[in-house]
């Protein structure tokens, strides 16, 4: 299988540079997968799970809470808001900000953005629930 050069950026380092087969993205208008030779592509992130299928079968998955993502004469670029490899996530610090969250959408209206930040909270629970039933089967 073809492999592409893959970078992904969050504003405070490199989180990940090198070779991959696919790389698996969550993205506005849902998921997709981009491949060697995929079209020339720009795409907005939303909160999700981004996994790169890496050299010699190693898969990668990393936490991504926005961004932008660019795929160009073989190189992808993921320009995330945050990343962080899934084995160095915060689960806890997540469960304390959806639960922050959900205390202040009793006193938003629809005024202040409320329909944007129920869309946020429930990407973020996705991410919990999933990472939270990846923690309880890796073992």
């Amino acid at each position: 299988m073809s492999t592409f050069q893959v970078s992904l950026v969050s504003p405070e380092a490199l989180v990940f540079s090198g070779e991959a087969d696919q790389v698996d993205l969550p993205g506005t208008e849902g998921d997709f997968g981009v491949l060697a030779g995929h079209a020339a592509i720009v795409a907005m992130l939303r909160p999700g799970i981004v996994t790169l299928a890496a050299r010699g079968g190693i898969n990668l998955r990393f936490v991504v809470l926005g961004g932008l993502v660019e795929f160009s004469q073989a190189e992808l670029t993921i320009l995330a808001d945050s990343a962080e490899s899934v084995d160095d996530f915060d689960l806890v610090g997540l469960a304390a900000q959806i639960d922050e969250m959900e205390k202040s959408l009793t006193e938003m209206t629809p005024d202040d953005g409320l329909d944007r930040a129920i869309v946020l909270l429930d990407r973020y629970k996705s991410i919990h629930l999933h990472l939270s039933s990846y923690a309880t089967t890796a073992f």
